[in-house]
């Protein structure tokens, strides 16, 4: 058994940042379930939503905040978020993270639902610069050890014990460590998921691989209570083209003037902007969930492939100047941004559902906490409003860090915890079957629980899962775990949780379209679940 003070599962912006604050006092095991910057922060381009100019206010913030999340937002959590932003951006400059600047200040962009120019970026690849500076800190600091390559398979939990006696602690994690092909069993006296979202569960999704909702399914067989899962957030502006995947056209786009536009192939209708019939006063600057309803409807309207996104309008040197890494990817495929329209479909970009968790980062168990897309702090609502992602994570890791670090004589030792057992399993010879499994998943998923729903649709993704569930949990007991089996397995939990709040919600509000219920209830109340 290997003991830790507490352990982090997950290299991004919400577990280093829990690292950091905690390292002072603690020692602290990060993994990462592969390389170490190959989570959602480093893909971000967008940057952070952060008050800090003069003209704007908390209470514009906390405002849009609340309007983006149709009510749906706990007003203390966004207003404690909202409040520790300002904070969260100086210690990202003290750690060494090269914002860009107009004159002696900070450079703020806007994205879509926001009232006021408050972004803070580094050019359009601000969450790699994020990820390199806090892996950097990290790494330099001696109570931190970072290990990636660490795919975590169950949190410990009661019924690892040795001697159970109904306690709901958790003690730490089962991981299969990649490089040695071993189950690791690591203790600890407290674990923060921080593993980001469940992005992978659908056909089209902005992100990347490892995004197959480990964290979310593991706290919810661990007994952890679940909250807003139908709340999946789809990106309007997804690159199309069939040579690259998920490549993200930042929101920043179209917060610097870009249009959506019909294409060539639209008929009569050919280079029209059509946002006007879909909220005419914010057109393309509306929240997301409207311009991705948008863009959906029109492709399925005119049979398109895509629609056009286009900022040729704006001054070539300001658009290079402002998207240099996007500028110079769509350049390598044949995409002039400065004098032609970019192909773009919506696709999944963000799990605003998650873990339980309250202001301190802590979830219905003891000795566990979240932060991140894993969790469901009440920040975001029924839509996430731009740039306020990662600035939760910063938030909340740092937050769960200085409760685990005021509450440590609190945090019980753990227990004698059984070793991982595979005694009785064997190696797979049909991995077909997982990856036969994974596709149904997902193609299903895009189909019956996608951008628009259905009471019927939901069903039936509903009875493919509890028929799937079976083959998984048959699968998963008679053959030693492999990377692609455990992700399988928490698809199918995570899909499952997806499926069961969106048919328990029995109204639209915010990402959450379903025909048989297009009304908004006069009440706005989480969709909570518990095991």
């Amino acid at each position: 058994m290997n003991q830790h003070d507490v352990i982090i599962i997950g290299s991004g912006a919400a577990g280093l940042s829990a690292a950091i604050t905690l390292a002072r006092t603690h020692k602290v095991l990060v993994l990462a379930k592969g390389e170490l910057a190959g989570g959602s922060t480093a893909w971000a381009q967008g940057g952070i939503a952060a008050v800090l100019d003069a003209g704007d206010t908390f209470e514009n913030h906390i405002s849009d905040t609340m309007i983006a999340g149709a009510g749906l937002n706990r007003r203390e959590t966004v207003e404690f978020v909202v409040e520790n932003a300002p904070a969260a951006i100086e210690r990202l400059v003290d750690m060494g993270v090269p914002f860009n600047e107009d004159e002696d200040a900070l450079h703020l962009t806007r994205e879509g639902g926001h009232s006021h120019r408050r972004i803070v970026h580094v050019d359009d690849a601000t969450g790699w610069a994020v990820q390199d500076a806090l892996q950097k800190t990290a790494a330099s600091h001696p109570n931190i050890t970072l290990k990636p390559h660490m795919v975590a398979i169950d949190l410990i939990a009661d019924r690892h014990r040795e001697s159970p006696d109904g306690s709901k602690n958790v003690w730490g994690v089962y991981a299969l460590n990649n490089e040695t092909g071993h189950v690791e069993t690591l203790t600890s006296r407290a674990t923060i998921v921080a593993s980001g979202g469940a992005g992978r569960t659908y056909l089209f999704s902005t992100a990347p691989r490892g995004a197959t909702g480990d964290g979310i399914a593991m706290a919810w067989r661990a007994g952890a209570r679940v909250s807003n899962m139908e709340m999946m957030q789809f990106h309007p502006t997804c690159l199309y083209n069939l040579e690259v995947k998920n490549f993200l056209i930042t929101e920043a786009v179209r917060g610097e003037g870009g249009h959506l536009k019909l294409p060539n192939d639209a008929g009569s209708e050919a280079g029209e902007r059509f946002m006007q019939r879909f909220d005419p006063e914010r057109m393309e600057l509306a929240p997301r969930d409207i311009v991705a309803r948008a863009n959906d409807h029109e492709i399925k309207r005119l049979g398109l492939d895509y629609v056009h996104l286009n900022i040729s309008h704006r001054d070539p040197e300001f658009v290079r100047q402002h998207f240099p890494n996007i500028h110079e990817k769509l350049t390598g495929l044949g995409i002039d941004m400065t004098t032609e329209p970019i192909p773009v479909v919506p696709a999944q970009h963000y799990t605003c559902g998650g873990i339980l968790i309250d202001l301190a980062g802590r979830t219905t168990l003891p000795g566990l906490y979240a932060a991140g897309e894993a969790s469901e702090s009440g920040l975001h609502g029924a839509n996430r409003l731009a740039s306020n992602s990662l600035l939760e994570c910063f938030v909340f890791g740092d937050a769960a860090a200085r409760d685990i670090a005021e509450h440590w004589d609190d945090l019980p030792e753990p227990p004698a915890i059984n070793p991982w057992d595979e005694s009785r399993v064997t190696d797979s010879d049909e991995e077909v079957v997982i990856k036969q499994t994974w596709t149904e998943i997902r193609r299903f998923m895009w189909n019956y629980v996608g951008i628009v729903r259905t009471t019927k649709r939901l069903e039936r993704a509903q009875h493919r899962i509890d028929l799937l569930r079976e083959e998984v949990e048959e699968y998963y007991s008679n053959f030693r775990v492999t990377q692609d089996l455990i992700e399988l397995r928490n698809l199918i939990e995570v899909a499952d949780l997806i499926v069961k709040s969106a048919l328990a919600r029995k109204e639209s509000r915010g990402l959450h379209y379903i025909t048989d219920y297009p009304e908004l209830l006069d009440q706005a109340v989480d969709t909570i679940l518990s095991p």
